[in-house]
């Protein structure tokens, strides 16, 4: 959402609730709730309904069968993306190790498993946002906040500098034995955070907020506010459009929920027969159906000419089995998946096979990677601030980080190209591309020590026995 200053007329609180309304309301946010559900398989077809027709007009029938199949498409895409992306540890080089030791420390052990948590919001949603804080214990904090809780207030056409930020979230509160839910709203510059809430549709200050403490800043130094300035929310996005990979594969999973519906609906309601009822003035039609489908029998009037005929009529198995194969294979081309139930992948495919069956999601995880890096320079900059606050060595020495994918790999080629690789690359890297080695450096280390010892004895040789010649 762009910066509007057309409407700068209007007092901060009215403008806050515009743009709360118009997110609310907008496609993105749609369809980033929309992207989250579909990775938990709570896909529409669970809210597909049956109808029949009366005096011409639609009526809800629920006595219709009406299975609903929720395929797990999105949960399969998704995991692959972000496993193949960022399961494998990141690795950050800086030609000055002393402050990469720093910048370490700084992000902690768990900063694998914000990455991962980062990318899977952004393929769900389009874009990620980590919010960076310093504690009430001065020490340097991460947060994943969820994507629909934030309006981003654009500088820029191109999405890529802040202006301002909102978030606003629901908290539960009590009155008394009631539960009830407050909206909280915060708005974010480079240099403060002012805190509302949402009431009757009106944004007023939290004054509850402001009660005990005097938030002029971001966080405290020594009691005194203090900024980072710049604002503390870092975006990862999905691709230069800010979409959820659902957008790309969404009528296609639809249409194979449906279709594989309709055929479970087909058999649990016998429908490879038609019913043709013939001087029968019984109950009504639906009422018919209900009894032939529970009791596997109905009553027919006493009239002589009174019979029940059954005309046979046929499914196309073929047909449809070779429609959800389609649907299947375009659920994963379009969504630039790999289908690990290909025959492509059963008989130990070479490594060039495996770049080409891989290639799509390479491309994908290209954008993703792409923007991970940009995230990642950006929050560079934050640790950089919090190690001048706290008073430690900053280097200009730049941190990259690279991303390790967890490349699917024919072993043994692989291994036999490591030992054709001798004399012609570095062993170093010979090691690293070694399917067996996990941490290069270790390893390296470890060949260095056993080079360093001696070699190892010979049977007969311990104790400093030789082998005598018989």
């Amino acid at each position: 959402m762009e910066f509007r200053n057309d409407v700068n007329m209007l007092t901060r609180e009215e403008l806050i609730k515009i743009y709360i309304d118009e997110f609310e309301a907008s496609p993105e946010r749609k369809l980033m709730t929309k992207g989250e559900k579909y990775y938990i398989a709570e896909n529409d077809i669970l809210n597909r309904k049956m109808y029949r027709y009366e005096d011409e007009q639609p009526v809800e029938d629920e006595t219709k069968t009406n299975n609903k199949l929720s395929h797990g498409f999105m949960h399969t895409l998704v995991d692959d993306k972000v496993n193949y992306l960022l399961l494998k540890p990141i690795t950050l080089t800086c030609e000055d190790e002393t402050y990469l030791d720093r910048v370490q420390d700084v992000l902690g052990r768990r900063f694998q498993k914000r990455l991962s948590q980062l990318g899977n919001e952004a393929s769900n949603k389009g874009i990620a946002w980590l919010h960076v804080y310093i504690n009430g214990d001065g020490e340097f904090k991460m947060l994943r906040i969820p994507s629909e809780q934030v309006i981003p207030l654009w500088e820029d056409s191109d999405h890529e500098n802040l202006q301002a930020l909102i978030r606003y979230y629901n908290v539960e509160t009590y009155e008394g034995r009631e539960k009830k839910y407050n909206t909280k709203v915060e708005y974010w510059t480079s240099e403060t955070v002012d805190y509302y809430v949402l009431q009757d549709g009106v944004v007023i200050i939290d004054a509850e907020k402001y009660l005990d403490d005097d938030y002029e800043g971001h966080f405290k130094i020594d009691d005194k506010p203090a900024n980072w300035g710049r604002i503390p929310f870092i975006y990862f996005k999905n691709n230069d459009f800010e979409l959820p990979d659902l957008q790309f594969v969404k009528t296609l999973v639809d249409d194979y929920d449906k279709t594989r519906s309709d055929a479970s609906n087909d058999i649990e309601d016998i429908k490879n027969y038609i019913m043709a009822l013939v001087g029968y003035g019984g109950e009504s039609l639906s009422d018919f159906m209900r009894d032939l489908s529970y009791y596997r029998a109905v009553k027919l009037d006493a009239d002589e000419n009174a019979r029940l005929d059954k005309i046979e009529t046929t499914v196309n198995i073929d047909a449809a089995e070779k429609h959800y194969q389609q649907l299947k294979k375009d659920i994963f081309d379009f969504g630039q998946g790999v289908d690990k139930s290909s025959d492509k992948l059963g008989n130990s495919p070479s490594g060039i096979a495996l770049k080409f069956i891989y290639s799509g999601l390479d491309l994908k995880c290209n954008a993703l990677e792409g923007w991970f890096k940009w995230g990642f320079e950006e929050l560079m900059r934050f640790v950089d601030i919090y190690l001048g606050i706290t008073k430690q060595q900053v280097s200009d020495k730049d941190v990259e980080i690279t991303f390790n994918r967890d490349i699917a790999i024919n072993e043994s080629q692989t291994i036999t190209d490591c030992q054709n690789s001798l004399g012609v690359i570095s062993h170093r890297t010979i090691i690293a591309n070694h399917p067996y080695v996990e941490d290069v450096d270790e390893e390296v280390k470890r060949i260095e020590e056993e080079n360093k010892s001696q070699e190892t004895p010979m049977l007969g040789e311990e104790n400093g026995e030789e082998e005598e010649d018989e």
